[in-house]
């Protein structure tokens, strides 16, 4: 490094690299730290890399409408050569099933239809002419193979769904995340790959700095904690937990990759499909396979780690589980003897709403607990703790007076501190995640 950065940023993930980009684009000189050999390698490349609009609270659907838009100008977002390797948003849709356990969606329709993201009704004539391999009886609630009833329909059927036509998927998010860090490049932005962060700097009550694993220091006035699931440990490195309400941890998460349907063309065809009623999501995945994820029913343990990169990477039953609970509402699907798949980690909060915030200790900054549901949010996020950052050093009191800011695309402001590490535990949250 030729000089002492403004910023330090720890994680080069699809976060890490638009704080970096939006970060840089105002003038920051940023260093960007990260363990993995290559932007992208860490939970970024396991995600799902679903690009949906429906929440159940407003300011997750502001915040996720205007994430959209992104994705759908990633190219001139982005701004890199025409040549670059550019990753590609699959526009295909979302249709969410309307349950019992989600309100049959009055709430993300409220919410959709205040802030003019389009959606549409279907009933399930029009569920099964877009998804003739799928059966409409209910199975509610969502069981383990092991348990009494599971397969059995409860007599009942579905009534209906919402359809987000705009939503979508990112084919390759690791990608992505490396298109961000070319584009941060651009405007100065150096990335250090392959050093772990052993110590979080501080003098006279103020953060100076991180120490690297071979002893470098790397001295900046802001460090920027964006580590994905080892962000829990670098908080804790930091000595800021202890006026956090809001809590993050490393959860283990299977995801099934199994091949559609024989005469069903599920990558051309399919949609993104949220079904709370056997408790999964799915995607189209390349190669005509369907991605199948699970909606962390009630019935199936939460997988806590107590490390970031010591847990197992094996498929267990539950890959098998969420497998046979998709297959309930396709009957034709194929099981192969062989999982495939993904064995990742989320970076979980408290209440599944992510951490956006300053902490106790001034100039460390948090982007936490994003895993599993704020891939889709990256652009817009890096955008707000850019902003954050920003405000704060500028001597606002984000504590006091939470920053106001701006969604550019759907010109609407959302009050940053809803994503407060302080907050009260979100009752509107579905504690649950899609992608």
């Amino acid at each position: 490094m030729s000089q002492t950065p403004d910023a330090v940023i720890i994680g080069a993930g699809v976060i890490g690299a638009a704080t970096a980009f939006e970060l840089a684009k105002l003038g920051w000189k940023t260093v960007s730290v990260d363990r993995n050999t290559q932007v992208g390698h860490g939970s970024t490349a396991g995600s799902c890399a679903i690009i949906r609009m429906h929440y159940s609270t407003l300011d997750g659907t502001a915040f996720a409408w205007e994430g959209y838009h992104y994705w759908r100008d990633w190219a001139d977002y982005v701004g890199l050569p025409e040549d670059a390797d550019i990753a590609k948003f699959v526009e295909v849709g979302c249709l969410v099933m309307k349950t019992e356990a989600n309100g049959h969606l009055e709430k993300h329709m409220k919410y959709s239809g205040e802030l003019d993201c389009p959606f549409e009704e279907w009933d399930p004539a029009k569920i099964s002419n877009r998804l003739p391999i799928y059966s409409l009886d209910s199975f509610a609630p969502a069981k383990r193979m092991e348990d009494h009833g599971f397969g059995e329909s409860n007599g009942a059927s579905l009534k209906g769904a919402v359809f987000w036509p705009k939503a979508g998927y990112v084919t390759d998010p690791a990608l992505s995340a490396q298109n961000l860090a070319d584009a941060a490049r651009q405007h100065g932005a150096e990335f250090r790959l392959g050093v772990e962060v052993t110590e979080i700097l501080q003098d006279n009550g103020r953060v100076t700095g991180i120490r690297l694993a071979d002893g470098e220091e790397i001295h900046a006035p802001v460090v920027i904690n964006v580590a994905g699931p080892g962000s829990a440990m670098i908080n804790e490195m930091a000595g800021v937990t202890h006026d956090m309400t809001i809590s993050t941890r490393p959860l283990r998460q299977e995801v099934v990759h199994v091949p559609a349907p024989a005469g069903f063309d599920f990558e051309a065809q399919g949609t993104i499909v949220s079904d709370s009623d056997i408790a999964c999501y799915c995607r189209p995945e390349q190669g005509n396979h369907i991605l199948v994820g699970s909606e962390d029913p009630p019935c199936d343990p939460h997988d806590w780690q107590d490390s970031d990169t010591d847990y197992p990477r094996d498929f267990t039953d539950q890959w098998t589980t969420q497998a046979m609970r998709y297959a309930q509402r396709v009957p034709s699907l194929g099981i192969p003897s062989r999982m495939r798949g993904v064995v990742d980690l989320y970076d979980a909060s408290t209440d599944w709403i992510p951490i956006y915030d300053k902490s106790a200790l001034p100039g460390f900054y948090m982007a936490c607990g994003s895993s599993g549901n704020q891939y889709k949010n990256a652009p817009i996020a890096g955008k707000m703790m850019a902003a954050l950052v920003a405000y704060c050093e500028g001597g606002g009191d984000h504590d006091t007076k939470p920053l106001q800011f701006r969604l550019p695309y759907i010109d609407r402001d959302i009050d940053v501190g809803f994503y407060s590490r302080k907050r009260p535990i979100n009752d509107e949250s579905s504690f649950s995640v899609l992608g």
